[in-house]
């Protein structure tokens, strides 16, 4: 089936032509995003293949739907970059990528905690210039500490058995509570309490009208002084010009994040010649206790495979008339 796949990086173009490999699906890979400008570039494609910073919105999906798409497979677990209710009007079906690794992004949040609580790439940059003075590299014992979950599901919960494992206190919050966490020493509380107490916050949940901006200048007003807050969820979910605003009083003590509201403009592509324009991210890069990565929590070699494993399974059983396993709901 005729297939347009946008937001095409050299890895997608790899591993998306193995999965398809003896499959047979016709590829059309598009470098540029998914936007209003660039749909048109789909015509006769009756399936489109995006990622998290494409714009699928009610205005792109009409035009593909008058080009003929019948079927949007998204390359993630979230959809929030699509509007469901309109593709639903429109006869569009949409399917996504309900498991990969979790363990990718789990690791990933520990590896961010580490570096921005020891100060790893700090180090690194000043052993790369013969300076080996330990000044200002001060971090804290992991062992001990309270780290709050917010959002204990595959990722949440990989990420909590990690901490577990460094001796940690487990506070978690999550509508939808599993014995699992609490298996692990693990206790729920509400977002104030679970704020009020961690040492560390961490989050894994999804982004929803409910949970967006969940960490908001009244929230950090909340938080433990000297927390750190760690995000490889979904950028949405920090209000992040009250995150700087936090970092600035020293409420917030660290900042790793791997996601960004605004990272629809930045992330996925090479800026280093480029003058970046947007001035929050670079306050937030500025400031020592801060890393920010480019939305690569997910990106291993066993999780990207899944993925396009997934995307294509999805593609095949919508060609063939079955069920839709991957569907999103609605």
């Amino acid at each position: 089936m005729k297939t347009a796949v946008f937001s095409a990086r050299r890895y997608d173009k790899t591993m998306l032509a193995q999965a398809n490999d003896g499959v047979g699906h016709a590829l059309l890979f598009i470098e540029e995003r998914l936007s209003v400008e660039t749909a048109r570039q789909a015509a006769g494609c009756v399936a489109v293949c995006v990622f998290v910073n494409d714009t699928v919105d009610a205005g792109v999906l009409d035009i593909l739907a008058r080009q003929g798409t019948r079927l949007v497979a998204t390359r993630s677990t979230g959809y929030n970059h699509i509007d469901a209710a309109a593709a639903r009007r429109l006869g569009i079906e949409i399917v996504r990528v309900t498991d990969y690794s979790p363990n990718s992004v789990a690791e990933f949040a520990v590896g961010l905690l580490l570096a921005v609580n020891r100060k790893i790439a700090r180090a690194s940059v000043r052993t790369r210039e013969g300076n080996f003075d330990l000044d200002g590299l001060m971090g804290f014992d992991l062992h001990g500490k309270t780290v709050g979950v917010i959002g204990t599901g595959k990722i949440g919960l990989i990420f909590a058995r990690i901490m577990a494992g460094f001796g940690c206190t487990l506070v978690g919050h999550d509508l939808y509570p599993t014995p699992a966490f609490e298996a692990l020493g693990g206790r729920y509380a509400s977002v104030d309490e679970l704020l009020a107490c961690s040492d560390v916050v961490s989050l894994h949940c999804p982004l929803l009208d409910t949970t967006h901006h969940i960490v908001d200048a009244a929230a950090l007003a909340r938080v433990k002084r000297g927390c750190v807050l760690i995000n490889t969820s979904r950028g949405g979910l920090v209000d992040t010009d009250a995150v700087v605003t936090a970092l600035k009083t020293g409420q917030l003590g660290g900042l790793a994040i791997d996601v960004y509201e605004q990272e629809a403009s930045l992330f996925f592509q090479d800026l280093s010649s480029t003058v970046i324009l947007d001035d929050v991210i670079q306050r937030l890069v500025s400031f020592p206790n801060v890393i920010v990565t480019g939305h690569q929590a997910f990106f291993t070699v066993e999780a990207i495979g899944q993925i396009m494993r997934t995307t294509i399974d999805s593609i095949s059983a919508f060609e063939r008339g079955e069920p839709l396993v991957n569907r999103i709901p609605g």
